[in-house]
Protein backbone atom coordinates (compact mmCIF):
# COMPACT_ATOMS: atom_id res chain seq x y z
CA UNK A 1 0.00 0.00 0.00
CA UNK A 2 1.36 3.33 -1.05
CA UNK A 3 1.89 5.43 2.05
CA UNK A 4 -0.58 8.90 1.05
CA UNK A 5 1.96 11.83 2.30
CA UNK A 6 1.14 16.08 1.87
CA UNK A 7 2.86 17.03 -1.13
CA UNK A 8 4.86 19.45 0.33
CA UNK A 9 7.33 19.94 -2.32
CA UNK A 10 4.91 22.02 -3.97
CA UNK A 11 4.50 24.23 -1.28
CA UNK A 12 6.16 27.44 -3.24
CA UNK A 13 4.39 26.49 -6.28
CA UNK A 14 1.09 26.82 -3.96
CA UNK A 15 2.62 30.19 -2.40
CA UNK A 16 3.83 31.77 -5.66
CA UNK A 17 0.45 31.59 -7.38
CA UNK A 18 -1.45 32.79 -4.69
CA UNK A 19 1.22 35.78 -4.53
CA UNK A 20 0.94 35.96 -8.49
CA UNK A 21 -3.46 36.38 -8.38
CA UNK A 22 -2.59 39.22 -6.00
CA UNK A 23 -0.37 41.26 -8.00
CA UNK A 24 -2.59 40.77 -11.44
CA UNK A 25 -5.92 40.86 -9.75
CA UNK A 26 -5.49 43.56 -6.58
CA UNK A 27 -3.36 46.21 -8.30
CA UNK A 28 -6.70 48.77 -8.25
CA UNK A 29 -7.52 48.63 -4.44
CA UNK A 30 -3.66 48.54 -3.75
CA UNK A 31 -3.07 51.71 -5.60
CA UNK A 32 -5.75 53.11 -4.44
CA UNK A 33 -4.66 52.35 -0.52
CA UNK A 34 -1.09 53.59 -1.65
CA UNK A 35 -2.45 57.60 -2.87
CA UNK A 36 -5.28 57.06 0.42
CA UNK A 37 -2.08 56.65 2.69
CA UNK A 38 0.09 59.14 0.70
CA UNK A 39 -2.26 62.48 1.37
CA UNK A 40 -2.13 61.28 4.57
CA UNK A 41 1.18 61.95 5.32
CA UNK A 42 1.93 64.65 3.18
CA UNK A 43 -1.08 66.74 5.16
CA UNK A 44 0.66 65.96 7.96
CA UNK A 45 -1.09 62.72 9.46
CA UNK A 46 -0.13 59.01 9.81
CA UNK A 47 -0.54 55.46 7.85
CA UNK A 48 -1.81 53.94 10.69
CA UNK A 49 -2.14 49.75 10.69
CA UNK A 50 -4.16 47.65 13.09
CA UNK A 51 -5.22 43.77 13.05
CA UNK A 52 -5.45 41.19 15.94
CA UNK A 53 -4.13 37.43 16.02
CA UNK A 54 -1.44 35.96 13.60
CA UNK A 55 -2.50 38.77 11.14
CA UNK A 56 -1.30 41.46 13.80
CA UNK A 57 2.36 40.46 11.84
CA UNK A 58 1.28 42.95 9.30
CA UNK A 59 1.46 45.83 11.85
CA UNK A 60 5.35 44.90 12.44
CA UNK A 61 5.82 44.15 8.75
CA UNK A 62 4.98 47.86 8.59
CA UNK A 63 6.43 49.19 11.30
CA UNK A 64 10.10 50.70 11.93
CA UNK A 65 12.52 48.28 9.81
CA UNK A 66 14.60 48.71 7.16
CA UNK A 67 13.52 50.32 3.90
CA UNK A 68 10.57 50.47 5.60
CA UNK A 69 8.56 54.12 5.70
CA UNK A 70 8.52 56.08 8.63
CA UNK A 71 5.10 57.42 9.43
CA UNK A 72 3.50 54.43 9.99
CA UNK A 73 1.78 53.87 13.46
CA UNK A 74 1.16 50.27 14.59
CA UNK A 75 -1.60 49.41 16.83
CA UNK A 76 -0.90 46.77 19.39
CA UNK A 77 -2.79 45.29 21.83
CA UNK A 78 -1.14 42.23 24.33
CA UNK A 79 -4.76 41.31 24.75
CA UNK A 80 -5.13 40.71 20.97
CA UNK A 81 -2.08 39.11 20.30
CA UNK A 82 -1.23 35.39 20.99
CA UNK A 83 1.76 35.99 22.81
CA UNK A 84 0.37 36.85 26.20
CA UNK A 85 -2.23 34.11 26.07
CA UNK A 86 -3.57 32.56 22.85
CA UNK A 87 -7.08 31.35 23.95
CA UNK A 88 -7.64 34.88 25.60
CA UNK A 89 -7.00 36.66 22.35
CA UNK A 90 -9.41 35.00 20.19
CA UNK A 91 -11.87 35.33 23.14
CA UNK A 92 -10.97 39.05 23.21
CA UNK A 93 -11.12 39.78 19.17
CA UNK A 94 -14.81 38.66 19.60
CA UNK A 95 -15.65 41.35 22.29
CA UNK A 96 -17.44 44.25 21.32
CA UNK A 97 -15.86 47.91 22.58
CA UNK A 98 -12.26 46.21 22.79
CA UNK A 99 -11.85 47.74 19.24
CA UNK A 100 -12.32 51.68 20.78
CA UNK A 101 -10.76 50.78 23.72
CA UNK A 102 -7.52 50.17 21.59
CA UNK A 103 -8.07 52.49 18.93
CA UNK A 104 -9.37 55.48 21.15
CA UNK A 105 -5.20 55.40 22.62
CA UNK A 106 -3.64 55.71 18.93
CA UNK A 107 -3.88 59.04 17.88
CA UNK A 108 -5.89 58.85 15.29
CA UNK A 109 -6.73 62.12 13.34
CA UNK A 110 -9.25 63.40 10.93
CA UNK A 111 -7.72 62.65 7.02
CA UNK A 112 -5.49 59.64 8.26
CA UNK A 113 -5.22 56.29 6.62
CA UNK A 114 -5.81 52.49 8.64
CA UNK A 115 -5.32 49.62 7.22
CA UNK A 116 -6.85 46.89 9.19
CA UNK A 117 -5.91 43.30 8.44
CA UNK A 118 -8.21 40.01 9.25
CA UNK A 119 -8.15 37.02 7.22
CA UNK A 120 -11.79 36.29 7.88
CA UNK A 121 -13.25 39.54 8.13
CA UNK A 122 -15.75 37.77 10.65
CA UNK A 123 -14.93 38.98 14.59
CA UNK A 124 -16.25 41.39 16.29
CA UNK A 125 -13.05 43.53 16.82
CA UNK A 126 -11.36 44.22 13.19
CA UNK A 127 -15.09 45.23 12.17
CA UNK A 128 -15.80 47.77 14.67
CA UNK A 129 -12.21 49.21 14.51
CA UNK A 130 -13.36 50.05 10.54
CA UNK A 131 -16.41 51.65 12.04
CA UNK A 132 -14.54 53.50 14.68
CA UNK A 133 -11.74 54.61 12.27
CA UNK A 134 -14.72 55.99 9.85
CA UNK A 135 -16.69 57.99 12.47
CA UNK A 136 -13.04 59.72 13.45
CA UNK A 137 -12.25 60.96 9.36
CA UNK A 138 -9.94 57.99 8.38
CA UNK A 139 -9.70 56.05 4.98
CA UNK A 140 -10.01 52.46 6.28
CA UNK A 141 -8.28 49.82 4.13
CA UNK A 142 -8.99 46.21 4.83
CA UNK A 143 -6.67 43.12 3.50
CA UNK A 144 -8.89 40.26 3.64
CA UNK A 145 -9.75 36.75 2.12
CA UNK A 146 -12.72 37.04 0.48
CA UNK A 147 -12.80 33.46 -0.44
CA UNK A 148 -13.25 33.15 3.25
CA UNK A 149 -14.96 36.35 4.45
CA UNK A 150 -17.86 35.23 1.96
CA UNK A 151 -18.06 31.59 3.55
CA UNK A 152 -18.57 32.35 6.71
CA UNK A 153 -20.93 34.32 9.10
CA UNK A 154 -19.97 37.91 10.47
CA UNK A 155 -19.74 37.57 14.46
CA UNK A 156 -20.32 41.49 14.95
CA UNK A 157 -23.69 42.60 16.45
CA UNK A 158 -24.40 44.76 12.92
CA UNK A 159 -24.12 41.27 10.89
CA UNK A 160 -22.02 42.91 8.42
CA UNK A 161 -17.95 40.98 7.80
CA UNK A 162 -14.88 43.29 7.46
CA UNK A 163 -15.02 43.89 3.78
CA UNK A 164 -18.26 45.29 4.23
CA UNK A 165 -17.59 48.55 6.16
CA UNK A 166 -13.95 49.26 4.52
CA UNK A 167 -13.64 52.32 1.84
CA UNK A 168 -10.84 50.03 -0.27
CA UNK A 169 -10.71 46.26 -0.25
CA UNK A 170 -7.69 44.37 -1.13
CA UNK A 171 -7.89 40.58 -1.18
CA UNK A 172 -5.16 38.49 -0.05
CA UNK A 173 -6.72 35.32 -2.01
CA UNK A 174 -5.59 32.86 0.97
CA UNK A 175 -7.70 29.33 0.56
CA UNK A 176 -10.37 28.33 3.01
CA UNK A 177 -9.17 26.93 6.61
CA UNK A 178 -5.97 29.15 5.67
CA UNK A 179 -4.33 26.17 4.20
CA UNK A 180 -3.20 25.29 0.79
CA UNK A 181 -2.92 21.64 1.33
CA UNK A 182 -5.34 18.94 2.69
CA UNK A 183 -4.44 16.38 4.93
CA UNK A 184 -4.69 13.00 3.35
CA UNK A 185 -7.61 10.95 4.81
CA UNK A 186 -8.94 14.17 6.56
CA UNK A 187 -10.65 16.97 5.86
CA UNK A 188 -8.19 19.32 7.47
CA UNK A 189 -6.10 22.10 5.93
CA UNK A 190 -2.13 22.73 6.41
CA UNK A 191 0.33 25.28 5.27
CA UNK A 192 -0.68 28.24 5.88
CA UNK A 193 -0.81 30.89 3.20
CA UNK A 194 -2.47 34.39 4.66
CA UNK A 195 0.22 35.65 6.22
CA UNK A 196 2.72 35.36 2.94
CA UNK A 197 -0.11 37.28 1.11
CA UNK A 198 -1.06 40.21 3.61
CA UNK A 199 2.75 40.40 4.14
CA UNK A 200 3.29 41.06 0.25
CA UNK A 201 0.41 43.19 0.30
CA UNK A 202 1.81 45.50 2.85
CA UNK A 203 5.33 46.00 0.89
CA UNK A 204 3.51 46.23 -2.31
CA UNK A 205 1.39 49.66 -0.86
CA UNK A 206 4.81 50.86 0.71
CA UNK A 207 7.05 50.51 -2.74
CA UNK A 208 3.78 52.61 -4.11
CA UNK A 209 3.96 54.73 -1.53
CA UNK A 210 7.52 55.65 -2.37
CA UNK A 211 7.15 55.71 -5.98
CA UNK A 212 4.39 58.41 -5.33
CA UNK A 213 7.05 60.79 -3.46
CA UNK A 214 9.59 60.24 -6.45
CA UNK A 215 7.04 61.13 -8.67
CA UNK A 216 7.13 64.10 -7.18
CA UNK A 217 10.54 64.92 -7.38
CA UNK A 218 10.55 63.71 -3.02
CA UNK A 219 12.28 61.68 -1.22
CA UNK A 220 10.46 59.11 0.88
CA UNK A 221 11.13 59.09 4.49
CA UNK A 222 12.58 55.48 4.57
CA UNK A 223 14.44 53.61 7.22
CA UNK A 224 17.96 52.61 7.27
CA UNK A 225 19.06 48.98 9.40
CA UNK A 226 20.21 50.26 12.54
CA UNK A 227 22.84 47.21 12.02
CA UNK A 228 25.32 49.17 9.50
CA UNK A 229 27.44 52.20 9.77
CA UNK A 230 25.67 55.40 10.42
CA UNK A 231 21.88 53.47 10.72
CA UNK A 232 21.34 54.79 14.28
CA UNK A 233 22.43 58.37 13.71
CA UNK A 234 20.51 58.53 10.11
CA UNK A 235 16.89 56.69 11.74
CA UNK A 236 17.71 59.50 14.89
CA UNK A 237 16.88 61.83 12.38
CA UNK A 238 14.09 60.34 10.46
CA UNK A 239 11.92 59.73 13.15
CA UNK A 240 12.15 62.99 14.82
CA UNK A 241 8.86 64.34 13.17
CA UNK A 242 7.07 61.73 13.94
CA UNK A 243 7.89 60.68 17.47
CA UNK A 244 5.13 62.67 18.95
CA UNK A 245 2.44 61.18 17.66
CA UNK A 246 3.66 57.55 17.14
CA UNK A 247 3.95 56.36 20.60
CA UNK A 248 5.95 52.96 19.61
CA UNK A 249 9.00 55.54 18.42
CA UNK A 250 10.29 55.33 22.09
Amino acid sequence: MTEKLLPDGSYLSKIYEMLNRIEQQEQEPMNAAAEAAYHSIQNGGLLHVFSTGHSHMIVEEMFYRSGGLVPINPILSDELMLHTGAITSTQMERKSGKAAEVLGKASLQKGDTIIISSNTGINTVPVEAALYAKQKGLTVVCVTSKTISEQLKPRSAIGKHLCDVSDIVIDNHAPFGDGVFTVPGTNQVTGGASTFGSLFIAQRIVLKIENLYLKNGEIPPILRSANIPGGDEFNAKAVALYRTRIPALS
